[in-house]
């Protein structure tokens, strides 16, 4: 009988190995579904003044399968970090943030997710992380840092939408 981490471990690997061969499906395929469609350019507006959950909500109207934490800390692409150092959304960009103006993010559909999330910190030293949406619950996409916001967007569409 396996223990519950060994176990968690092996169900964390079958999920990996089942996304990696989505998504070499998904380049083959070289099509987006029309359910998630984005604008070639986008915009996430950062205003000092803003709560964090006011980005988060922004972006997440384009990537409904994707959702962004901010970090009391910066993390290395490929790395996690644990869930304790997540800052409450409720706190003001300007409570996280040495950056003393506000301005804007731009980036768009194929954006690879560790261009966003160091595009966040170079310019206003707010550390994210992209999270994928897979069923109930949400997935760091570390390991998946590479990928265009779309790929992690369908996947996450994929694997949250049910089948009958």
């Amino acid at each position: 009988m396996l223990n519950s981490g060994k176990l968690h471990h092996s169900v964390t690997h079958v999920i990996w190995i089942a996304l990696l061969i989505k998504q070499l499906c998904i380049t083959k395929q070289n099509k987006m579904s029309p359910k998630t469609k984005v604008p070639n350019s986008l915009h996430l507006y950062i205003d000092l003044n803003a709560k964090l959950s006011e980005i988060q909500k922004e972006f997440s109207t384009h990537f409904p399968f994707l959702k962004i934490e901010f970090f009391k800390v910066p993390h290395k692409i490929g790395q996690g970090l644990k869930k304790d150092l997540i800052i409450n959304a409720n706190k003001l960009v300007k409570d996280c943030s040495t950056v003393k103006k506000g301005g804007v993010i731009e980036f768009n559909a194929v954006t690879p997710v560790s261009d966003l999330e160091t595009k966040f910190f170079k310019d206003y030293k707010l550390s994210v992380q992209v999270f994928r949406k897979a069923g109930n619950v949400w997935l760091e996409t570390t390991a998946t840092d590479s990928w265009t916001l779309t790929q992690q967007n369908e996947v996450g569409a994929e694997f949250s939408t049910p089948t009958n």
